[in-house]
């Protein structure tokens, strides 16, 4: 008798239904998603006098570049602004909470596990509850290191640098803890001190953590909008937030410029998760699975 041979299809051939539905599913949320957006630069690109619900579907009738130009025209100095706080604001915090993840996570001392939790604290206070203290703070700065803190994007960076402590720490701690201790031991043995060591070793291992804060913080603190109106009150030297806010008038708004305008302040926020989406997943899965 003659043994019948069926070949076995390999698991990453296979197609089930379980795979059919979630590829559906994903197209439907990526149109969801992607809606708002058409609708943005469709406007963005028309006239004013063409931009009103009834033809809000509809496409341009000729790329002239619509709202655009105005909108960048009365942008691009608060684009400038922006970039000026982010920048900063992102590698200080960054750098802050790798020096205290390092340390939360090799040095155990006394009332560390209090410290981290007392940090982690900034999580659950609000923006509101702190705008008043924030306000005096600041200037108090003024007068005592008579440095324009309040009313300044030196203000804003300083603001965003701590509110941004507790997420960075929490971040770099996690993913230094998976760094095998016995590597900091060995450097110890070769005679290299704690800041060899963290300026060496921890922090060339750390580019993936950094990627992650680096994506966290930029968006977060370049879509910040309480902030930017509280302390900085200049027009001129606001991020490009509340000059987005500004766009609309006060009788009459012209949406295309809005539209566009909303385009232009998205666009270095997606830039980012563009070029640098998969590296923040391989961040967020080195800091959560044990080496």
């Amino acid at each position: 008798m003659t043994a019948i041979h069926h070949e076995a299809t390999p698991p990453g051939k296979r197609w089930s239904i379980g795979h059919t539905l979630t590829i559906i599913v994903l197209i439907v949320a990526m149109i969801f998603y992607l809606t708002p957006v058409f609708v943005m630069v469709n406007n963005g690109l028309k006239d004013a006098q063409n931009v009103s619900l009834s033809t809000m579907w509809n496409l341009p009738e000729n790329f002239s570049g619509g709202g655009f130009v105005e909108a960048w025209n009365r942008l691009r100095s608060n684009m400038g602004n922006s970039l000026q706080m982010v920048i900063p604001a992102t590698v200080l915090s960054a750098l802050i909470g790798a020096v205290n993840g390092y340390v939360l996570s090799k040095f155990k001392f006394r009332g560390s596990d209090l410290l981290f939790t007392l940090m982690l604290f900034g999580f659950f206070i609000p923006y509101q509850a702190i705008l008043l203290p924030m306000v005096q703070f600041l200037q108090t700065l003024n007068r005592v290191t008579g440095i324009q803190f309040y009313g300044t994007l030196l203000g804003l960076v300083l603001v965003h640098v701590v509110y941004g402590i507790p997420i960075t720490t929490l971040i770099f701690r996690n993913f230094y803890a998976n760094i095998p201790t016995e590597l900091l031991e060995a450097a110890r043995v070769d005679g290299a001190n704690m800041w060899t060591i963290f300026t060496r070793i921890m922090l060339p291992l750390s580019i993936p953590a950094f990627v992650v804060v680096g994506i966290f913080q930029f968006t977060n603190i370049w879509n910040d909008f309480i902030f930017g109106v509280t302390i900085v009150q200049n027009p001129d030297a606001q991020p490009v937030t509340i000059a987005l806010n500004n766009l609309s008038g006060s009788f009459s708004v012209d949406w295309n410029v809005v539209m566009a305008g909303a385009v232009v302040a998205a666009l270095p926020t997606a830039l980012i998760y563009i070029f640098l989406s998969r590296y923040f997943i391989r961040g967020l899965l080195a800091g959560s699975v044990k080496g």
